[in-house]
């Protein structure tokens, strides 16, 4: 966990650390010491009154559960958001308005109730995919509980006791495990029974390998790699058989810590860099909103009183309620002009549209905010095995003995996977293979317990890793020439490992110890004699072997020089962290020489003791060695250096050893080939033991850094420093131990192939093909999505800005409202809705992965781009309530006539005092035509300012949409003129815009729709007047791009005239 008593915060809550209770060392003790401790002896185990009593003291050995939060409270927490609280307020306000005005006397229409019921629409669609993602956030924790173990084989009170429940073990409790079991508890090695036990921990620990277990104890320091003697819950036996002794269960256990980091990580989730600026935005709209209604209300005052003189002094002061609703109702209305209630669907719908993107490329986010988060990424921390590495061992090196003792040959060998036909092995012999090489192919055949099966398209082993790379390395030797190979199946991968098994049959298997470190096999041979066939460590089998075999099947004494220069070739491999075996025989075996595998041959008893195993394999015949490695994916080093031209910082942190780690790292460009990384390169256990402030110089350092034999709690650390810094964080992992740093992580990135349901779960991204360049491609599509979504933001809060001038100058100037809360409703969240959705499918920059990542605080909008938007949105403004008073004061505009409809005009000062109309003398109206309608005003000449103004409404309306499909192609770039970047480089935004505009038509020219909305067809001239009056607006924002270019590039020849100065 690294130093306890650190906290974690969220806003204003301090979330603690969960402090570990004292835990005995029992990896740091004997045998002996462990019994006395959990008072019990191995051979019997505990009684069953201990276990009661120890079960009292302990509980069960089960993970805690976790308490979801209630789904009412989950709702609310959605609402917790600066917009959502304004759009539902403003849906309450209309809410009790068009209900009032229903009590008041008026006829309740379902018109009056569409904006509070489309604004209380959005909100349940909002919360509904908020509570989904919280619930799948809980989703980590449960997956954790399926990995443990259900069963145990438990010996109590003398007796063995089969399939006893895992939930039902306490420490104490002495276990019996053998291959395939599945580890209940974390236990002490007490014995092994078989030679060798081997355990797969790699999902918990991040080794690559299974590990071998012992009974010796280890330093009382040693971080969870280095305890051999203990075995952990959730890991698996792969090989062997052994007598453990429980000492921690249920939270306890090391996949308990995890449980625990999961609970801590998942606290500190932190909004995304987007939603943190769209909150911003929210809290400072809001303050504009309050400011732009106080005005409108202190603007308007005067319209609440009316009065009367007499004598020079007013009386009879009457307030009009009526008149007070009314701008309370522009009030509302202006809310609603500023909220761009189409935004969270559009940000989804381009999010979405990002996932699917992503998918094409193998990288399946299972968060919609992570797409937008990958743009930012300043940090990829990566595990080395099955991300950078294929996870698969492949030879990589053959080393056999030449024509003389005092000479080696060396063959390199390419392929990364266990397909026999993925690579080839250089300067192999053209003549096919000499006597050397074939017993080096025989061996590694024979002496092999591995298999490879394909499945789909991939090549999948069983058993060892490093017996399955032998395997594939024996198919691109070959079979030598001239032998009958009739008899071997089509279909097996491993035809000439068939063949080697059926020319030399085994008979016996002398296996895998830790003491001599290697395994045997006695063969039939095919001189009819048995031969003894050895793998294993090189120096042991030097150790044991006084004969070598030259290429031509010589066999001569092994002298010093001899030894000495195949211990030179080893130390060389093994600098490049290559892991090597050795290969040897022996062809005298006179006890065996009559053994047939046989159980009642005198020689199978010596068989049966694996002490006698290293007798046999004496005076041994050496006759090479090969390097494997788990080697790195191909296109990695490309990946890598894609990331540094991009700022991308590329830390790896594994559970592997310090040696091979950096061996990889060299060879995929994380390093230097000769560069001196001793400041770079650290374990887990070196970075915990710095001070805090040293921690984050370190991780501060400008290029790629190492970490190997890390912890669960040395990932976590380390992924909240670098936040703590300011960096966004993703984050791979595959195991167990990853899942809290994926859970901490500003992105967790899971592996899909290699990877726990865990890590999965609490992941935002799953990589289908587990490799590490996707990930750049996943960030390279990241940042696209970014920019494209700063496009339509931009679009759609200078449309909002041109909306809410619009209200403002109609309150004002104190002329009729000319644009009601439905309307904008219909122009916020369905007309700007498909262009806005179209600029997500702007093409990405040529250079976008040769930019700098944009730092998590970057403005979403500079102040040169608000006052461009200002200026636009002023425009907006004054073009919609212009076009109303034109056709209220005007016969005609620009040479367009707009007098066909038989309307009436009156004066400016008149529209601006329609509320007066009462008072006017001899105000008559005349009717006019709207489409198939017929509007009179004989009764009242006064309704001409309220029910009259359907047609003066509908071209306000008209004006606002055209402007907004023209401001569209302005967004299409923030600064590249439409004549550099012309429309149909996005084709999607031009269909959007018919689109718009079709949907627009629909509202006018459908009966039904034209009433909800309050607006009328308009005929061609009118038409005319909308367009001539919207396209100034490109001319505009092309003038305002060209200042912002100009000025922009003043800007940069000065820094570089300043830098040239400072240089000289």
């Amino acid at each position: 966990m690294g130093k306890q008593g650190k906290e974690y915060r969220k806003g204003e809550m301090i979330i603690s650390r969960p402090i570990e209770r004292d835990i005995y060392p029992a990896w740091a003790r004997d045998i002996q010491e462990c019994e006395k401790h959990y008072q019990v002896y191995g051979k019997l185990g505990l009684k069953p009154a201990e276990v009661e009593e120890r079960r009292k003291k302990y509980g069960y050995n089960e993970l805690d559960e976790h308490q979801a939060p209630p789904i009412w409270r989950l709702i609310l927490e959605q609402f917790n958001d600066t917009l959502v609280r304004i759009l539902l307020a403003a849906a309450v306000i209309s809410f009790v308005l068009a209900w009032y005005d229903g009590e008041a006397g008026e006829e309740k229409e379902i018109t009056a109730f569409v904006e509070p019921l489309v604004i209380f629409l959005i909100l349940i669609v909002n919360a509904i995919v908020g509570v989904w993602q919280e619930n799948n956030a809980e989703k980590a924790l449960e997956a954790l509980k399926e990995i443990q173990s259900e069963h145990a084989t438990v010996i109590r009170d003398g007796e063995k006791i089969p399939h006893v429940s895992a939930r039902e073990l306490v420490p104490g409790d002495i276990v019996e495990l053998k291959v395939g079991d599945k580890v209940a508890a974390d236990m002490r090695v007490l014995e092994l029974v078989s030679s060798t036990v081997r355990v797969e921990q790699g999902s918990l620990t991040g080794e690559s390998e299974a590990v071998s277990k012992t009974t010796k104890a280890v330093a009382k320091d040693a971080d969870i790699q280095g305890k051999r003697c203990m075995v952990f819950a959730g890991t698996t036996v792969v090989n062997g058989y052994c007598i453990c002794m429980v000492t921690q269960i249920g939270m306890d256990t090391e996949i308990g810590k995890v449980h625990s980091q999961i609970q801590v990580a998942s606290q500190c989730e932190e909004d995304t860099p987007l939603k943190k600026k769209l909150n911003e935005f929210g809290e400072v709209l809001t303050i504009i909103i309050g400011v732009v209604c106080v005005l409108v209300w202190i603007i308007n005052v005067k319209h609440f009183f009316s009065w009367e003189y007499e004598n020079g002094w007013p009386k009879n002061f009457r307030f009009s309620f009526e008149k007070c609703t009314y701008y309370f109702e522009i009030a509302v209305a202006l809310a609603v002009a500023a909220i761009p209630e189409g935004l969270p669907a559009v940000i989804t719908t381009c999010l979405a549209l990002g996932i699917g993107k992503m998918a094409q490329k193998n990288a399946l986010v299972r968060k919609l905010p992570s797409v937008e988060t990958l743009g930012c990424t300043t940090v990829i921390c990566s595990d080395k095995t099955g991300t950078l590495t294929t996870n698969q061992m492949a030879v990589a090196r053959l080393v056999a003995v030449d024509s003389t003792s005092d000479k080696l040959r060396s063959f390199k060998v390419d392929g990364t996977t266990y397909n026999p036909f993925d690579g080839k092995i250089h300067d192999w012999p053209s003549d096919g293979m000499d006597s050397n090489l074939q017993t080096i192919a025989k061996i590694a055949s024979i002496c092999n317990d591995a298999g490879i099966v394909q499945s789909e398209h991939q090549f999948v082993s069983h058993g060892m890793p490093t017996e399955a790379a032998l395997k594939v390395l024996v198919e691109k030797m070959g079979i030598p020439n001239g032998c009958n190979t009739d008899g071997l199946s089509g279909t097996n991968v491993l035809r000439c490992c068939q063949w080697w098994n059926e020319y030399e049959p085994r008979i016996a298997t002398l296996e895998f110890d830790r003491d001599r470190k290697s395994m045997g096999v006695i063969v039939n041979s095919s001189s009819g004699k048995k031969s003894l066939l050895v793998k294993g460590a090189v120096e042991n089998l030097l150790e044991r072997s006084s004969n070598m075999q030259l290429l031509d099947g010589t066999v001569v004494p092994l002298d010093p020089d001899s030894r000495n220069l195949i211990l030179g070739s080893l130390h060389e491999m093994s600098s490049a962290a290559l892991r090597c075996l050795g290969f040897a025989y022996q062809d005298e075996l006179p006890e065996f020489e009559t053994y047939d595998g046989s159980e009642d041959h005198p020689s199978h008893e010596l068989l049966l003791n694996p002490s006698n195993y290293s007798s046999i394999e004496s005076n041994l015949t050496f006759v090479g060695m090969v390097g494997l490695r788990d080697p790195p994916r191909g296109e990695v080093f490309q990946a890598i250096e894609d990331c540094r031209a991009a700022g991308i910082r590329v830390m790896v942190i594994t559970g592997d050893n310090k040696c091979t780690a950096e061996a990889i790292c060299r060879e995929i460009g994380v390093f230097g080939p000769e560069e001196n990384i001793s400041s770079r390169s650290l374990t887990g256990k070196e970075f915990m033991e710095m001070v805090v402030c040293d921690q984050k110089a370190h991780l501060r350092q400008s290029d790629g850094l190492l970490f190997s034999r890390a912890e669960p709690g040395h990932k976590q650390e380390i992924v909240r420093l670098l936040k703590e810094d300011g960096e966004v964080v993703a984050m791979t992992g595959d195991g167990v131990n990853d899942a809290p740093a994926l859970k901490l992580a500003d992105i967790g990135i899971a592996m899909g192939i290699a990877g726990t349901e865990v890590a999965k779960e609490a992941s935002d991204m799953v990589l289908a093909d587990d490799n590490f360049s996707t990930i750049v491609a996943a960030v390279g599509e990241g940042r696209s999505i970014y920019n494209n979504m700063k496009a339509f933001i931009r679009y759609m809060i200078s449309s909002n800005i041109g909306e809410v001038v619009s209200i403002f100058l109609t309150a004002a100037l104190g002329i009729p409202e000319g644009l009601i809360p439905v309307q904008l409703l219909w122009v916020n969240l369905v007309t700007d809705g498909p262009p806005a959705t179209a600029l997500g499918f702007n093409p990405p920059d040529k250079d976008i992965m040769k930019k700098p990542p944009r730092r998590s605080d970057d403005p979403l909008i500079t102040a040169w781009i608000l006052f461009r938007y200002l200026v636009i949105g002023l425009y907006v403004g004054v073009a919609t309530v212009g076009t109303f008073i034109i056709w209220y004061t005007c016969s005609s505009f620009l040479g367009i006539d707009l007098s066909g409809d038989g309307h009436t005009l009156v004066t400016y000062s008149q529209l601006a005092n329609w509320g007066q109309c009462s008072s006017w003398e001899n105000f008559e109206v005349s009717s006019f035509k709207a489409g198939g309608q017929v509007f009179t005003f004989d009764n009242n000449p006064c309704d001409y300012f309220q029910g009259g103004k359907v047609k003066a409404k509908t071209l306000s309306l008209s004006v606002l949409v055209a402007i907004e499909m023209f401001n569209s192609l302005n967004a299409l770039s923030e600064d590249t003129s439409l004549l550099k970047m012309p429309p149909w480089l996005n084709p999607w935004l031009l269909v959007a815009m018919f689109v718009s505009f079709g949907l627009h038509c629909v509202i006018l020219y459908v009966p039904f729709l034209a009433h909800v909305f309050g607006i009328v067809p308009l005929s061609f001239k009118e038409w005319l007047l909308v367009l001539v009056v919207a396209f100034p607006v490109i001319l505009i924002d092309e003038i305002l791009k060209f200042v912002g270019r100009y000025a922009s590039e003043i800007q940069t020849n000065l820094k570089k005239r300043c830098s040239k100065t400072k240089s000289e």
